[in-house]
């Protein structure tokens, strides 16, 4: 598949040398800090406010990302509560000058609303 699911990219980025592991490849941990935020940007957006991640499910990597690969991270509300969502993220890697892409991870981030003090509020409807 050369085509990611979701058509708007929600964040791209560059991964550099700093973010690899002894073996080259990029961290694990660093790819799925570029997919909370790209998930806590349309989480927030559509609670319009403050939100808190409070869970990653069914997290799948399924190829490495390289150094000088750019993430390209795809975002979808998938369900929407009372004060939580549920985002399904996907991150693809462009290697090079190639004009395809590879889906190389994909993971359902759940949010919740919050407000100033940090409880739960209503998703706005």
């Amino acid at each position: 598949m050369n085509k990611p699911h979701h058509s708007d990219v929600t964040l791209r980025t560059l991964a550099m040398p700093a973010d690899t592991n002894v073996s080259g490849d990029i961290f694990g941990g660093w790819v799925l800090s570029q997919m909370d935020i790209a998930a806590g940007i349309v989480a927030g957006e559509r609670a319009e406010g403050r939100v808190a991640t409070v869970a990653v499910d069914a997290m799948k990597f399924l190829r490495p990302v390289k150094v000088g690969d750019v993430l390209c991270v795809y975002c979808e509300i998938k369900r929407v509560g009372r004060t939580s969502m549920a985002i399904d993220v996907e991150a693809w890697v462009r290697r090079g000058l190639a004009t395809g892409r590879e889906k190389v991870t994909e993971a359902i981030f759940t949010f919740v609303a919050i407000d100033d003090e940090g409880k739960p509020r209503e998703v706005p409807g």
